[in-house]
């Protein structure tokens, strides 16, 4: 199977899952509007979602060491596009609960950027840092192209109908993947096993939690953005479909973002790109929180994106780099499971926060405080010039 063919139909699963993952960002407002319900009733929903996905990636991460991704994909997909579906029939909030925080948290994380890093850095172990960056641009070009998409019809064809559209781009997503995705078989018996150590030897070292940490942060950060940004610009005067854009071209930077700090690790290591896009994250978070008008808002997003996505492709580099290749799927999705989980405290944590206060502002202050932490621990995360596994 062409190497290229591997990495086209990566990137095409994580097109449609980002895209649909962002939907509810884009539909938030209309449908807490609709329905009278708070920000926290479908924030909650949002913060159960980030956790069960967060376990499924990591569930789909062990078997991906174990049975290759090819089920994992195409099952993953078929039942993210039920779940999403379905929210268009939703008139409760456990309605989004089950459907968006259980059944598409579900597929989205078996369809995941970790059992896809897998299968890309397997087949294309020199430019792994490039490789896993192209297929992850996938997410950042679906995040541009459906939420674009779906933004400029929102008005016209209504939340519920956005829903069935994304649900449409899954159906016509399996066919593809059953003729692109290679068949691979389990390890055969007496096969040399990749080298590396497991996840109790991992966890007895420092670089570990400095890492858990550090995607915790990331997590709590992309988020508490992703989730909110749209409802918070048009609170602050933003037209609705310039603020749908605005996450819509947050996809677009981010595809930026991604392809050039993929490229950049595979000269320099995964520490250098995440320490730069913490601090593109502190100097935008400083300046939305002392200026609020829809020029910095608009700044934000578009900085912002552009560090999105960085550090999903660095998972992989750093578990690598780190740990070794036995593992690799287990333990970066041990890591990714993290930051989702942190991602629901940050979607949720807001909906809170401005439940309580009326304004996002407590929320940017917490998250740049927490970049801030975040660039210090990635600087101690540092390997030593002896540490090279691989």
């Amino acid at each position: 199977m062409p190497v290229a063919l591997v990495i086209a139909a990566g990137f095409l699963v994580l097109f449609v899952g980002g895209g649909a993952r962002f939907a509810v960002g884009l539909t938030f407002r209309p449908m807490v509007d609709e329905m009278g319900w708070a920000r926290g009733d479908l924030g909650l929903a949002v913060g159960v979602y980030m956790v069960v996905s967060a376990f499924a990636t990591f569930f789909a991460g062990r078997l991906a060491d174990r049975l290759g991704a090819r089920a994992l994909l195409i099952g993953g997909t078929a039942l993210g596009g039920a779940g999403i579906g379905l929210m268009a029939l939703v008139n409760a909030p456990w309605h989004a609960m089950v459907l968006y925080g259980l059944v598409f948290a579900i597929g989205n994380g078996a369809a995941s950027l970790t059992t896809i890093g897998v299968m890309v850095t397997r087949i294309a172990p020199q430019r792994a840092g490039l490789a896993n960056a192209t297929v992850i641009a996938g997410m950042s070009t679906g995040q541009l192209v459906m939420i674009a998409a779906l933004a400029a019809a929102l008005t016209q064809i209504g939340w519920r109908a956005a829903f069935v559209w994304v649900a449409a781009a899954h159906a016509a997503l399996i066919p593809v993947l059953l003729l692109m995705l290679p068949r691979t078989p389990p390890p055969r018996a007496g096969e040399a096993a990749p080298a590396g150590i497991g996840l109790g030897e991992a966890a007895r070292t420092r670089r570990f939690w400095l890492l858990l940490v550090i995607y915790a942060i990331c997590g709590l950060d992309d988020f508490f953005v992703g989730t909110h940004v749209v409802a918070f610009a048009q609170d602050r005067g933003v037209g609705t479909l310039l603020a749908g854009n605005l996450l819509a071209f947050m996809g677009l930077t981010a595809l930026v973002g991604v392809l050039a700090a993929g490229a950049f690790s595979d000269r320099t290591g995964p520490v250098l790109p995440t320490v730069l896009a913490f601090a593109a994250r502190i100097a935008v978070f400083g300046l939305v929180m002392v200026d609020q008008s829809p020029l910095s808002i608009s700044i934000f997003a578009l900085v912002y994106g552009a560090t999105f996505l960085v550090t999903a492709p660095l998972t992989i580099l750093f578990v690598r780099e780190a740990f070794g290749t036995r593992h690799l799927g287990a333990l970066s999705g041990l890591i990714t499971m993290v930051h989702q989980i942190f991602g629901g405290v940050g979607a949720y944590g807001g909906a809170l926060l401005f439940d309580a206060t009326g304004s996002y502002d407590a929320a940017f202050l917490i998250s740049v405080i927490a970049s801030a932490l975040a660039l210090v621990l990635t600087l101690a995360c540092r390997p030593s010039s002896a540490q090279s596994r691989s």
